[in-house]
């Protein structure tokens, strides 16, 4: 079947509907729209969620918020009547606070906390420990949480008297939660429109008018985006019957590929699995009428009435070298807001400042982990580009965004391309702060920690899961916690931030295990090498090993029903385990206090209302193994790269028993210190010679073969009590990287 609406040149207009961040676009359309560039396709793109709020939270919005309430007189707690009787407060104070929040107002700061400017509701009621978390002069952080309760008031007041839906970074989203049926959804969507709808929709309106467009493309990311895309569609559908409009994403990746509801196109024309860039090439073919339906790629779509899976193309996914530098324009980027809602250093980078997000490659290159998702193609096909294209992408980034701080979304960075990267950010001599996510693996050693450390990396963000050794290698993660904990001190010992994802609950785990767990986090940070973590509980998904047999896990699938919508998280059985979810207080209230760091010295059995067993974890049992001398020697293929400036060198006689020695003495200024490293005579003019061709800008890279090869030449004595002498050590610890 052929396309019956036909374009010579389709334009195509990119979504991303409420709600994702406050601080940053959702980086899916900038992708598809750089993609699109590189088929010369007119596109353009909008983030609907950051438009909605700022219109929401302005002086007009919350007038028609509060004349809304005036008109409805919706009954209300004591707290939203405050508000309300308030609201000329909120009113006069919104346009200032969301300027502050976008980094346009500074010197409000100091007027925010004097706490005499803000109308004050029930989220202020717990703000007795902002001087352990800001300081008492960190004024700016300070009202950056003073402000982002005060908008938590007026989203607590939206959801209690006209849009109970509402949510920041969601909409709707208890709605789209393992939405097997699509009843509850359906009837919501054909409701009349919600106060939010309708801010909406006007939006949407405006971009659809201005943009005229052949093909809208919705991102649905999370299920707080699914129901306003469906409205969304619906409305374009309603009003624009000619435009065809798809939905892909990753909620649609997980929980979409077994659809058979009919309704859903109702407000969609094309429901779009994994990858989208192929995907879309082909849609575009079909609206110019040179490819069926049929022969669409990876593409739900109604065919006689049918829900039909179409997937009959041979367009080949593109490459990673070919997918184009994500493309930024058109969205709001100065507009974003900076927010703190809690004081976990990790959410605060998630939600302060305004990242570039790309990807350094895709998929896992791990893709073991039983509990992830790792059959479906986002994560099974890994496949990596170069580090000069991916720095080259980031220049360009920078020129057309005019921020330098970088947000890796990759599942696990691969170690061996974060290496290179920062190698290259380095050589390039750009200035770049950049986090990710990674595996705590060995190759993180303490010398690459600190190559990234020095091309910008501020913070990384590891699975540590289940901490007991047993359930990792029930996992599959290929790490111990004796690996977790040294990979982590070398991060921290390189100044990079550490946060750890925790999980309980999984198969089989028990509540001994679950003690032990908590023990060890507890020496993790008590020992400084965690920063910052976050517990969830273990949910079983139909695309992960567990999820495909749950019997091996010893677990038992509640039920098998399968519904026509959306189908991914399992309701489970776990028979031989633990009563998982009894901990779940316990563990994150400890954990609060950890971050903080205080309570160490409590009993585990503090943190929880119910007899809990002793742990079974040596007390020293962290610290111990971050005192293990690690004894590996470098591979002969081993890059020695110095980081360091050339240093200067004097020679002096000094007097060794009754003998006079000439000693050569290295001066090395670094950024924060003056050092002199004192050698013997010939090594020092050796090194002197040799720490110039390991600089990082040189292309040809020194081995520690050749190192070792170089020194034996000069028969400058034996190479393994220099390789550990202090001196030598002194030089490491100033630069002198062996990666």
């Amino acid at each position: 079947m052929q396309s019956q609406y036909q374009s010579l040149n389709p334009k195509v207009f990119l979504i991303t509907p409420p709600f994702t961040q406050l601080n940053t676009p959702y980086p899916a359309t900038a992708y598809l729209k750089g993609y699109l560039n590189t088929l010369n396709v007119d596109s353009s793109q909008s983030d609907l969620g950051i438009e909605v709020i700022l219109q929401l939270f302005s002086t007009e919005g919350l007038s028609n918020l509060f004349e809304q309430i005036e008109k409805t007189k919706p009954s209300l707690s004591k707290s939203a009547e405050r508000m309300v009787i308030l609201q000329k407060d909120y009113i006069h104070t919104i346009d200032p606070v969301i300027r502050f929040l976008q980094y346009k107002n500074p010197t409000l700061a100091y007027l925010i906390c004097t706490e005499n400017y803000l109308p004050a509701g029930k989220r202020f009621d717990d703000i007795t420990d902002l001087e352990w978390a800001f300081g008492n002069m960190g004024a700016q952080d300070k009202a950056r949480h003073l402000a982002t309760l005060y908008l938590e008031d007026i989203s607590d007041l939206i959801i209690e008297a006209v849009d109970p839906l509402f949510g920041f970074s969601r909409y709707a989203e208890r709605l789209s939660r393992s939405a097997n049926s699509f009843d509850e959804l359906y009837e919501k969507i054909t409701q009349n429109n919600t106060f939010i709808d309708e801010i909406t929709l006007r939006l949407l309106a405006r971009h659809i008018e201005r943009e005229q467009p052949d093909l809208v493309a919705f991102s649905v990311p999370f299920p707080g985006n699914l129901y306003s895309a469906l409205k969304n569609g619906q409305w374009i559908k309603q009003h624009y019957p000619h435009i065809k409009v798809a939905m892909g994403g990753g909620f649609v990746n997980t929980e979409l590929r077994s659809l058979k509801e009919k309704r859903v196109f109702e407000m969609v024309d094309f429901i779009c699995l994994d990858d989208g860039e192929a995907v879309i090439s082909d849609l575009l073919e079909f609206l110019q009428g040179s490819r069926s339906i049929e022969s669409l790629k990876r593409t739900f779509a109604l065919i006689d009435g049918n829900v039909t899976y179409c997937n009959n193309s041979t367009t080949p996914d593109v490459k990673q070298k070919d997918v184009g530098t994500p493309d930024y324009s058109g969205l709001p980027l100065k507009e974003y807001l900076s927010v703190i809602a809690i004081t976990n250093p990790m959410h605060r980078l998630w939600n302060d400042g305004r990242w570039n997000k790309m990807t350094l490659a895709h998929g896992c290159y791990w893709g073991k982990c039983t509990f992830c998702d790792i059959t479906l193609d986002y994560i099974k096909v890994y496949e990596a580009t170069t580090a000069k294209i991916l720095v080259d992408r980031m220049e360009a980034l920078i020129a057309q965004t005019g921020e330098n701080g970088f947000h890796f979304v990759d599942e696990a960075a691969p170690p061996a391309l974060m290496k290179e990267v920062a190698i290259e950010i380095i050589r390039r001599n750009l200035t770049i702060s950049w986090w990710t996510n990674i595996r705590f693996e060995k190759s993180f050693t303490l010398d690459l920690c600190k190559l990234l450390s020095a091309s910008g990396c501020i913070a990384i963000s590891g699975g540590l899961e289940v901490a007991s050794d047993r359930l990792l290698k029930l996992i599959d993660k290929g790490v111990s916690i004796k690996q977790v904990a040294k990979v982590a001190d070398h991060f921290m010992e390189a100044g990079i931030m550490v946060h750890a994802y925790l999980m309980y609950g999984f198969p089989t785990q028990t509540a001994q295990e679950t003690i032990d767990s908590l023990e060890i986090v507890r020496q993790l940070f008590m020992t400084g090498v965690v920063q910052s973590a976050y517990w969830h509980q273990f949910a079983m998904t139909a695309h992960s090993p567990i999820g495909i047999d749950p019997a091996q896990f010893k677990v038992v699938e509640a039920s098998e029903t399968k519904g026509d919508f959306a189908n991914n998280d399992i309701i489970h059985i776990d028979p031989t385990g633990a009563d998982h979810e009894q901990f779940s207080v316990g563990l994150k209230k400890a954990l609060f206090n950890y971050m903080h760091g205080i309570c160490f010295e409590y009993s585990l059995q503090d943190w929880f209302d119910f007899k809990v067993p002793d742990t079974t974890i040596d007390p020293d049992y962290i610290e111990d193994i971050l005192e293990e001398y690690d004894a590996r020697v470098p591979l002969d293929s081993s890059r020695i790269i110095y980081l360091g400036i050339a240093p200067t060198i004097s020679v002096k006689a000094i007097n060794k028993r009754g003998k006079s020695v000439n000693i050569a003495e290295l001066h090395f200024n670094t950024k924060y210190t003056e050092l002199t490293i004192n050698f013997d005579e010939t090594i020092g003019k050796w090194l002197l010679d040799i720490l110039p061709k390991m600089q990082v800008h040189k292309k040809e890279a020194i081995s520690y073969k050749q190192f070792k090869q170089e020194f034996e030449n000069f028969e400058l004595g034996d190479f393994t009590l220099f390789w550990h002498s202090n001196a030598f050590q002194q030089l490491r610890d100033i630069g002198l990287l062996v990666l």
